[in-house]
């Protein structure tokens, strides 16, 4: 008898052990929350895309010149209304740049950081921001003075600074260390050739002035038109880097031993933020903070997982531009503020908190 009771006594408490409920697989709760934070993660990005409708609409409403909303209305949809000129001229120009330069310097600013592993690295960090200044203010002294005529100045400014940079910071080999560090010299050197020409020529001095603090005032269709293929396809480029750049993170070895090519990653990523960041400083000019901070913010929804921080970036990043923007309008009137001026302005403080708060954590 007892040895009966010996015999069954295993399988009965593997039985019941079986039963428990609370001995499900281990792996089915990290899955469920997994899927409950990708839920959540995706209703966040509706209410982002939600929230930079709303600031597109104040884009398209607000102004230096007072429009009632009747006016605004019809001017979207009646050619011979009063307001046809301001908002299609003017306005609808402006807030599709700024919803173009908003997503492309967020998605640069994500990349810089995650690339270079550095928390305080944004677009200009290579130089890339440098060469375009540069390339302009030398269309500035051959004589271009059309907007449009600056994309290409500062496409192929950026391009050939990247270059440079990339050469100087060991090519195939570089390290991120090594290319923060041949960005910094590049920028140094860039910046002050273009502020000798802005010195030495008057002329130049003229046209530059109110391009080199960063504004969305000049906006035209013809300059959507023209930067639009570029932010794009570098929109598009990055997006599709998410997940080698997650591999990147966890260091080289680990990368390869992933199957990635840490080179190869590199180099695609420092030609995305050329696109990006070419394209945009020669529309807008040099706009600083956004690619800085709004990634620090975003970080704080999402973790550092970039196949959801580069998206929340390209919707947010647009929300702050356009916002400083439209706050840069009501406060001057009857003028207004460059959006450059209110991005400093408000992003200073605000990453001064940031870091105080230790937000501002390696990517």
């Amino acid at each position: 008898m007892s040895s009966r009771v010996r015999q069954s006594a295993p399988s009965e408490i593997a039985l019941s052990t079986t039963e428990l409920p609370a001995t499900a697989p281990p792996a089915v709760i990290p899955r469920r929350g997994r899927r409950g934070r990708t839920v959540l993660r995706a209703v966040g990005l509706a209410g982002a895309v939600a929230l930079l409708a709303v600031v597109a609409v104040l884009s398209i409403a607000v102004g230096a010149r007072q429009l009632p909303l009747a006016d605004v209305w019809s001017g979207l949809l009646h050619p011979d209304s009063a307001g046809y000129a301001v908002v299609h001229r003017m306005r609808l120009p402006r807030t599709l740049l700024g919803l173009l330069a908003g997503a492309a310097l967020g998605v640069a600013g994500a990349a810089m950081q995650a690339l270079t592993r550095n928390p305080l690295a944004d677009p200009g960090l290579l130089g890339i921001n440098a060469g375009a200044s540069a390339a302009v203010a030398t269309a500035a002294v051959l004589g271009v003075t059309a907007l449009d005529g600056y994309v290409w100045f500062a496409l192929l400014g950026a391009a050939l600074v990247t270059a440079l940079g990339y050469a100087v910071g060991g090519g195939p080999t570089a390290t991120p260390a090594r290319l923060a560090l041949a960005g910094a010299a590049l920028n140094a050197t860039l910046y002050s050739y273009v502020s000798a020409v802005m010195l030495l020529d008057a002329a130049s001095l003229d046209r530059l002035r109110f391009w080199t603090v960063g504004s969305l005032a000049g906006a035209q269709s013809s300059t959507v038109a023209r930067v639009l293929p570029f932010l794009l396809a570098g929109l598009l480029l990055a997006l599709a880097a998410a997940r080698p750049l997650n591999a990147l993170a966890l260091g080289d070895d680990a990368a390869r031993a992933l199957g990635a090519r840490p080179a190869l990653i590199r180099a695609a990523v420092i030609t995305v933020v050329t696109l990006l960041c070419g394209a945009t400083t020669a529309a807008c000019g040099p706009i600083v903070f956004v690619g800085l901070l709004v990634p620090h913010l975003v970080r704080v929804l999402t973790g550092p997982d970039l196949r959801w921080l580069l998206p929340y970036c390209a919707v947010l990043a647009p929300v702050l531009l356009l916002g400083a923007d439209v706050l840069g309008r009501v406060l001057g009137r009857p003028g207004e503020l460059q959006v450059g001026m209110v991005t400093a302005v408000l992003g200073g403080p605000l990453f001064l908190w940031l870091v105080v708060r230790r937000r501002v954590a390696a990517p």
